[in-house]
């Protein structure tokens, strides 16, 4: 395998606020790979670089090879936290607006994929519910032949019902070989189909390791996460 992401030095400040300071790291592709931390870690800062929506920072990020920007959009998949759908627009308007924008998006995969996610084709954005928007734009994301799919929080407003479901369909739509970055706090219901982890908090890396070494001790990984995180919640 090959270093499809690469972290070099990464510093960026929101003013006098530093958010990620000196991060550094590589990942090796066709991983399935964890961003973990607390909320105000960093990582959805991390994330925006990653996919070229920030691009005022220091140090080096290479993405497939390449800065990231309007080169590497076109091989990367980006689920953001927030909704970003337009309020007028039904499911089949998304699915037909991302097949205009994207070559790589397989159209009639997105219109079975609404029919296995139960969404109706004509219901407007502004009327669903936010697991059903999260769940459309997750729909939206996973029908690119991309290969790279970073997803910020995937199941953040999903039943926890259907969470096994959710993730079943992304491991299932994730093309063969690509490689996969999720954010979430979730832990517990991930952790059994991540390769490696990342785990940054008040925005330093705090430890970058593969799931099987991780759990050689015996321990989960959400075990691991409460204890290197466990001073982010003492008063």
């Amino acid at each position: 395998m090959s270093e499809i992401i690469s972290v070099k030095n990464l510093t960026k400040s929101y003013g006098p606020n530093t958010v990620l300071s000196n991060v550094s790291f590589g990942l090796e592709d066709g991983q399935i790979i964890g961003l973990l931390g607390p909320n105000g870690s960093g990582k959805t800062s991390l994330i925006k670089i990653l996919t070229g929506l920030i691009n005022d920072y220091d140090g080096e990020v290479l993405v497939g090879g390449r800065k990231p920007g309007p080169v590497s959009k076109s091989y990367v998949a980006y689920l953001p936290e927030k909704t970003y759908l337009a309020s007028w627009m039904t499911a089949d308007d998304a699915v037909n607006y991302i097949a205009d924008f994207y070559d790589d998006f397989d159209k009639k995969k997105a219109m079975n994929m609404l029919d296995l996610f139960q969404l109706p084709h004509k219901q407007k954005a502004k009327t669903m519910s936010k697991g059903q928007q999260e769940k459309l734009q997750l729909i939206l994301v996973m029908c690119r032949n991309a290969q790279i799919y970073i997803l910020d929080e995937p199941m953040g407003g999903v039943d926890p019902a259907a969470r096994d479901f959710i993730l079943d369909a992304i491991i299932k739509n994730r093309p063969e070989g690509s490689t996969l970055m999720m954010s979430t706090h979730l832990i517990h219901d991930i952790e059994g189909v991540l390769d490696s982890i990342i785990m940054i908090g008040r925005g330093q890396l705090l430890m970058q390791d593969t799931v099987s070494h991780l759990t050689q001790s015996g321990k989960t990984v959400n075990e691991v996460f409460k204890e290197v995180f466990a001073s982010d919640w003492q008063f």
